[in-house]
């Protein structure tokens, strides 16, 4: 690791902090994508019954 010297705390959490931004970026997708995936299917389900 490259020596940081009196910025590594600085460069350190600005490091973590990226990463933790991006984990909730990552997490809400995913949250996001379940909740659109069960809407598609119940209006998939719908345009079925009322097509039979």
């Amino acid at each position: 690791m490259p020596d940081l010297g009196k910025y590594a705390g600085a460069v350190l959490g600005s490091y973590a902090a990226t990463a933790a931004l991006i984990a909730v970026l990552v997490a809400v997708t995913w949250w996001r994508r379940g909740r659109i995936r069960r809407a598609l299917a119940e209006v998939e389900a719908r345009m079925e019954r009322s097509d039979g």
